[in-house]
């Protein structure tokens, strides 16, 4: 696939889902994932034409895969080696044991932590209620609820939402456990689709905090929402666009 730079300075793929299995060149601390899995799951929610039922068995498969990527780039798992039936091999071993606390942005948020949770039970989880006042021209974000086991500031926190359109939410979240004592540099931010825009703000304010992400889209429109994106991820999960 060939890839050019959008006016952010952020590699895009001309429209398409881009992502590379490593870091990504211009920012160390973000990962794009690539594979083939990732692609098709993706494309199948970018569908505007995707049912509710469809788009909710479609995203927990995605969900959990990234799920699986983002738990073995945590800073405990290293190389190491294992005795095999038949020899020696060596691979990605969990070196120590690592304190997790899994904290949602409410509620899209919950439907990526539940698929950590299913591979992680009995995980600590925090949760993060913030909201964009869609009356505002910058869409700011607003913080109406949160809720951090009391030991947070000694776990390595998951930071989860899947759509990062301005990062306005992900900065407050961020904020907001920077408040609890939690250091930015035990922060991973895993989700789904980045916009290039919120993928700048975001690593030049925090530049120590780790992302893990499924797809750097194109742009910002007008409204601020990611295109070519996929829509109100929640909504479409939920099946509760046009509610009120």
């Amino acid at each position: 696939m060939t890839t050019e730079t959008n006016g952010n300075g952020i590699h895009i793929g001309n429209g398409k889902h881009y992502g590379l299995n490593g870091n990504h060149g211009e920012y160390p601390n973000v990962t794009v994932v690539n594979s083939r899995s990732v692609n098709y799951l993706l494309t199948k929610l970018r569908n505007k034409d995707t049912e509710a039922k469809d788009f909710m068995v479609y995203g927990d498969r995605l969900m959990r895969i990234l799920a699986e990527e983002a738990l073995c780039r945590l800073p405990n798992v290293q190389t190491g080696e294992v005795e095999t039936p038949c020899g020696n091999a060596r691979g990605l071993l969990d070196k120590w044991k690592l304190d997790i606390c899994l904290v949602s942005v409410v509620r899209s948020g919950d439907i990526l932590q539940e698929a950590v949770r299913q591979i992680v039970p009995g995980v600590k989880v925090g949760k993060i209620l913030i909201q964009r006042d869609e009356t505002s021209i910058e869409k700011l974000p607003k913080l109406f609820y949160k809720k951090f086991p009391k030991d947070i500031a000694d776990c390595f926190v998951m930071l989860v939402d899947p759509m990062m359109a301005t990062s306005g939410s992900a900065k407050m979240a961020i904020q907001v456990l920077a408040k609890a004592n939690v250091r930015p540099e035990n922060i991973m931010f895993l989700n789904l689709i980045c916009a290039p825009e919120g993928l700048k703000a975001l690593t030049d304010e925090y530049p120590q905090v780790q992302v893990v992400t499924g797809a750097i889209d194109d742009c910002l429109d007008e409204n601020r929402f990611i295109v070519p994106g996929l829509g109100d991820y929640g909504d479409r999960y939920y099946g509760t666009e046009g509610s009120i």
